[in-house]
């Protein structure tokens, strides 16, 4: 019973892992915005100064357009949960990429401890993604060693919640806070800065998370109040945004926090090498087990 219990602990928590990696807590879809402070004056160059909502769509055409970069994060929640990602992703053709995913503390880093690993290798393909787990993970799972998580199954498992994360890992890319800001109707230049040694415009927002969503994903009207509610248990209402561009428009760096029922949240994140090679390949079926099928099998009660 122990092992079942602990076994189901590790396949939310790498879900939440997986997804926290490359969505954050901010919304996907859309860019018009409105709103927004005006920019005036001269750039660094002397060339005219873009206002904040200009300058952001430009960045988010060139992000965008870019297609893969390297990727480094941080994130924490509260108690619950700190951890980094490292790695590269593609957003050309739906999103493909490898990150390794580190628990750095929290609950959850204390249980994927108990399952013999705080590290994880994660794999991200147009219609799912897989999670590597360690030894002692896989011998509990028939000595497969892969969680293999289909984006329909977070719609059926999840609900109207599951639609919401299904719609964002489908439609994530770097310049989706840079969405975030135009969506807000709150966004204002903060100046010039570096980051990393490198000349970057800093800008900064509000975002009022249950609207955005209604403003920019594919949801019925039905999923999207039974994500409200679940937004307002969670305790989320705002987060603040701040990115950096640098000098070819493209996003370098952004940062979310927001508050919630486990305590406040942050995700820092670094863009880099637009345009990197990525490849992400299918684990092996054989080494594979599905996480609807070991849904069922904790229900069951059929678990090792």
């Amino acid at each position: 019973m122990k092992c079942r219990n602990l076994r189901r602990a590790g396949l939310s928590i790498v879900a939440a892992a997986l997804l926290t990696g490359v969505t954050a807590c901010g919304g996907s879809g859309g860019s018009e915005g409105s709103g927004g402070s005006g920019g005036s004056g001269k750039g660094g160059d002397g060339s005219p100064r873009l206002s904040p909502i200009a300058a952001l769509r430009t960045a988010e055409k060139s992000t965008d357009g870019a297609d893969s970069a390297k990727v480094e994060s941080t994130t924490t929640m509260g108690s619950v949960m700190s951890m980094t990602a490292d790695g590269a992703l593609a957003w050309g053709d739906g999103l493909t990429g490898t990150l390794t995913i580190t628990y750095t503390g929290g609950t959850m880093a204390d249980t994927m401890r108990q399952m013999g690993t705080t590290s994880m290798e994660a794999r991200y393909l147009p219609d799912a993604y897989y999670a590597r787990m360690g030894d002692s993970f896989a011998e509990q799972a028939g000595g497969r060693h892969w969680i293999r998580y289909a984006y329909d199954d977070l719609e059926s498992l999840g609900g109207s919640s599951g639609a919401y994360l299904k719609d964002q890992m489908q439609n994530t890319t770097p310049n989706q806070s840079v969405k975030l800001l135009l969506a807000s109707g709150d966004v204002r230049e903060v100046g010039d800065e570096k980051v990393r040694g490198q000349r970057t415009t800093h800008y900064s927002g509000t975002v009022e998370v249950a609207d955005l969503a209604e403003k920019n994903s594919n949801l019925s009207q039905s999923q999207l109040d039974d994500l409200r509610k679940t937004l307002e248990q969670a305790g989320v209402t705002t987060e603040t945004v701040d990115i950096w561009v640098d000098d070819r428009d493209l996003l370098v760096k952004k940062v979310e926090k927001g508050e919630t029922t486990a305590g406040a949240y942050a995700q820092t994140a670094y863009y880099t090498d637009y345009g990197t090679e990525v490849s992400a390949e299918v684990p092996p079926a054989s080494d594979t087990a599905d996480f609807s099928e070991l849904v069922k099998q904790q229900g069951a009660g059929t678990g090792s």
